[in-house]
């Protein structure tokens, strides 16, 4: 007996649509954009609001907290930089924290060049020594500092204060500068003593411009830290003329705190600085954040 298989009906199939791999990490990086691009606008968005205000008069800011601005009404940035001495805060802050960052930043980079770079005796000892800054708050020791600057005749001295941010900002910036330098190839000073250089050359001229993205992310990190400290300017400083902004800014409320034009104002010279420093060293930062993570 046979079976002709021609006289059967055809089997239709219906395709099947499956989504692969590639669709699900396509639905998780458009959710991970989603989240961050969410994330940016909760960040930014007191921000903006900070900004849209301090073109606002105050009466303008009671009747439509969350308006627009009407025109462009400068009185508060006026009224706060000239009045309310924020010209002077301004200018005490970028003294004080420039010069602390500059000085902490290259004591950081000639301490962790040869803990990177050299082995001798007594290398883990400085090694753990610096790292062991890491592990207390320098407001602990606030009362030695404060009995060591007034044995110095540094009380109510912006020197003394810019000194303490200096040192504050050391084991950490030599945490991360070590690392660095101890990455670099050694055919690089090699090449340069072969040429003749010194030791003092091949640190300034070779090395120290190949570890720049890890020195603008340890000045980045020391200069937000800084610039927003209350504590030190606050117990350390006696004269009215030498406090930076955020000791400047509690006075400020104090005095203007029915004037809200004015403290938005006041908010707005005191963040800028930050922004616009955040924006000019990015592009280094990542950079530097890059290459730690791949050593």
């Amino acid at each position: 007996m046979s079976v002709d298989v021609l006289d059967k009906p055809p089997v239709t199939s219906h395709p099947v649509t499956r989504r692969g791999p590639a669709g699900s990490q396509q639905s998780k990086v458009v959710l991970v954009h989603l989240l961050l691009w969410g994330y940016a606008l909760v960040a930014v968005g007191p921000l903006i609001f900070m900004v849209v205000n301090s073109f606002r008069p105050g009466a303008e800011i009671f009747n439509d907290p969350l308006g627009l601005p009407t025109g462009a009404y400068f009185g508060n940035y006026v009224e706060a930089w000239q009045e309310a001495q924020f010209g002077t805060y301004f200018a005490n802050s970028v003294l004080v924290v420039v010069s602390a960052v500059f000085v902490g930043t290259a004591v950081s980079a000639m301490a962790a060049y040869p803990l990177g770079r050299y082995t001798f005796r007594g290398h883990g000892v400085f090694t753990a020594y610096f790292i062991a800054g890491l592990t207390l708050p320098i407001r602990l020791a606030a009362v030695p500092i404060f009995y060591l600057l007034g044995s110095m005749g540094l009380i109510d001295s912006r020197i003394g204060v810019a000194l303490v941010y200096a040192a504050s900002g050391v084991p950490f910036s030599i945490f991360i500068l070590t690392a660095f330098f101890r990455g670099l190839p050694r055919e690089l000073e090699d090449a340069a003593r072969i040429d003749g250089a010194g030791e003092f050359r091949i640190f300034a001229l070779v090395m120290l411009p190949l570890v720049k993205p890890a020195l603008a992310t340890v000045a980045l990190f020391q200069f937000v830290q800084l610039w927003n400290d209350f504590f030190f300017p606050l117990i350390l400083l006696r004269t009215t003329e030498k406090y930076t902004l955020p000791v400047g800014l509690t006075f400020f409320f104090g005095q203007y705190q029915t004037d809200w034009g004015a403290v938005f104002a006041g908010l707005v010279i005191t963040t800028m600085p930050l922004v616009v420093v955040f924006l000019l060293l990015t592009r280094q930062v990542v950079n530097g954040l890059v290459a730690g993570m791949s050593k």
